[in-house]
């Protein structure tokens, strides 16, 4: 199990209510799973749109489940931003 830190942008972090919390997850998956557990309602619907870095890496289209997270590590969550 690695322990790091979830940062929230945007939409994310006005849904979460907070900059950023830990993770305790072996794997992307995981660590979504616990945040979405930790926060029904809003948080659940932005993740489902957002984009994610791990330690400043874009995961793309790569399975969450593939994705493994590093003894502090940063996961990154990025909503749609709008502009242009």
């Amino acid at each position: 199990m690695a322990r790091g830190t979830v940062r929230y942008w945007a939409a994310a972090k006005a849904a979460a209510g907070a900059a950023e919390e830990p993770y305790d997850a072996v794997t992307l998956a995981e660590a979504l799973e616990a945040l979405r557990s930790r926060h029904p309602g809003e948080l659940v619907r932005v993740l489902q749109r957002s984009s994610f870095l791990v330690d400043g890496d874009p995961v793309g289209a790569r399975g969450h489940e593939t994705v493994r997270l590093a003894e502090g590590g940063t996961v990154e969550v990025l909503p749609p931003f709008a502009g242009g």
